[in-house]
């Protein structure tokens, strides 16, 4: 696989600009922290050629799902040359951490994060019960918390308890933002909650992993929002549950008091019932005994009770003690989005920035990147890293950017329909499941895209229809001609058959108009 510097070496020929004027943002504050000062910024590096074969998004996060379901009533689950977990949960020791380490061994296939995120995202649905946009969010969390805290082996000592650790190795410890990195040399840990939610989101949340989001254009503010979110909801429902135990710990401590009370009261009454003669030695000798059993179960039930109190009362204090840090979470992101603003206001003369097109192949279609450039200078600032993209499909809905990438060399047509970051130009935000025919364009109407697809078993095409989460929405019956166009006129859609005749179809379903004509 080529690393990204060595994907461009070809001279880059403007062919296109779009009309899009932005403005250069300008740096944001840094924490004042010491142990924020001088880290490497975690941008992951993601391997962006073609592909021998394109998994789903299904298909990969079943690989998480197949050992979130072996984890945590196992201790272990996969194989060491693939995915595997280590489940470590061992007896209290101090605020040290227990954990789950997700392992990658060398024959793994992932290669891009947002793939290793779904990943984890299965894992933790399918382990700990986590819906589809929490396990999501937090798989987004852990992987830059294991890249954050990569090589910091003191860290992981002072957080994680001994066993954590003894399933470690020094240097494979956390994610590396480079994918080629990844197999067979990674050991991520994923902290595991104490009585709140099952991962400990305290921990990916700390303030190292707050300052690298607030790196992000957007200062990873939804994220944060969503996160505190969840935090939220995990404080109250702990609290409810310590509220409950509580209430069930005083109704218990009663019923203890009223059967002390009443054996005391039998006591007394068999020493006085032998004391007058009414009943034997033997029958009292069997008659204590049976107390002094009953006894020794209230003295059990108390001390299980004292702890019942105790793991109450530590969950109440979580609680409260999530509740303060959501605070101070939400604090810092009013003070973020109060500082955006601020810069917004007093901003001078920025430098205006045009959006262009570049080639850098001609075969099988135009394919190329997308650029930032300084308009006074036509100097080059920033630049979406792809030589597959198709040059001549990119459009806009709105601020937000959609293209068409991949190429066939791999022997599997891998082109794909995806969103991209116009404001940073990074890797792809979405992408969608279905294969794209090399050469078709973009077509938008309303907050619909339309693409051709193509049936690789027979290279045949269709004519598609995605909603803005690149989610294929619908296809067309009857076969399109590869090299189709699209016009929308009088509420219907208009394209072309294999045969090159006119087809005519309904804009949302894709279906025939006129079935019956030809």
């Amino acid at each position: 696989m080529k690393l990204l510097k060595d994907v461009f070496s070809q001279n880059k020929v403007i062919i296109a600009l779009f009309l899009l004027v932005i403005t250069a943002a300008t740096g944001f504050a840094q924490v004042a922290q010491d142990e924020m000062r001088d880290l490497p910024p975690v941008v992951f590096i993601n391997y962006t050629g073609s592909h021998e074969r394109l998994d789903t998004r299904e298909e990969i996060r079943q690989i998480g799902v197949g050992l979130g379901r072996l984890i945590p009533a196992n201790n272990r689950a996969g194989g060491n040359n693939r995915y595997f977990v280590i489940h470590s949960v061992t007896d209290p020791d101090g605020n040290k951490l227990d954990a789950d380490i997700f392992g990658l061994g060398v024959d793994v296939g992932v290669d891009h994060i947002r793939n290793l995120r779904v990943i984890l995202q299965g894992y933790l649905q399918q382990a700990y019960n986590y819906n589809a946009s929490d396990a999501l969010l937090l798989a987004e969390f852990i992987t830059i918390y294991n890249a954050v805290y990569r090589g910091n082996w003191d860290y992981f000592q002072s957080r994680y308890k001994t066993p954590v650790i003894s399933n470690l190795v020094r240097d494979r410890t956390g994610l590396s933002i480079r994918y080629d990195e990844w197999p067979g040399r990674t050991l991520m840990l994923i902290p595991l909650g104490t009585g709140l939610g099952a991962i400990d989101t305290s921990a990916i949340t700390d303030s190292r992993v707050i300052e690298e989001m607030r790196k992000d254009d957007d200062q990873g503010v939804p994220q944060r929002q969503q996160i505190v979110e969840l935090m939220e909801r995990e404080a109250g429902q702990a609290e409810q549950r310590a509220r409950q135990e509580q209430q069930a710990v005083r109704q218990e401590e009663r019923q203890l008091a009223d059967e002390r009370r009443q054996t005391e009261a039998e006591r007394q009454r068999l020493q006085e019932a032998y004391q007058a003669g009414r009943i034997s030695e033997d029958q009292a000798r069997a008659a204590h005994e049976d107390l002094a059993r009953r006894e020794q179960e209230l003295v059990k039930r108390t001390e299980t009770l004292d702890e019942r109190r105790e793991a109450a009362e530590d969950l109440a204090q979580k609680a409260e003690e999530m509740y303060d840090e959501t605070q101070r979470l939400r604090e810092g992101i009013a003070e973020d989005q109060e500082s955006s603003i601020a810069r917004q206001g007093t901003a001078a003369a920025p430098s205006a920035i045009v959006l262009g097109l570049m080639i850098e192949a001609t075969s099988p279609v135009p394919m190329g990147s997308l650029v930032f450039l300084e308009a006074a200078t036509g100097r080059e600032v920033n630049k979406y890293p792809s030589p597959t993209l198709h040059v001549r499909s990119a459009v806009f809905i709105g601020t937000r950017l959609f293209g068409i990438l991949g190429d066939n060399t791999g022997g599997r047509n891998a082109v794909r329909l995806v969103e991209i970051n116009p404001s940073s130009l990074t890797e792809p935000k979405n992408w969608a499941d279905n294969d794209i025919k090399p050469g078709s364009l973009l077509w938008v109407n309303g907050n619909n895209i339309y693409a051709i697809v193509i049936n690789l078993q027979d290279n045949t095409c269709n004519l598609a229809r995605f909603d803005l989460n690149l989610v294929m929405q619908a296809k067309s019956e009857v076969r399109v001609h590869n090299d189709a166009s699209v016009m929308f006129y009088q509420g219907n859609l208009l394209t072309q058959r294999t045969n090159g005749r006119a087809l005519i179809v309904n804009p949302m379903d894709l279906k025939d108009i006129f079935p019956s004509e030809y």
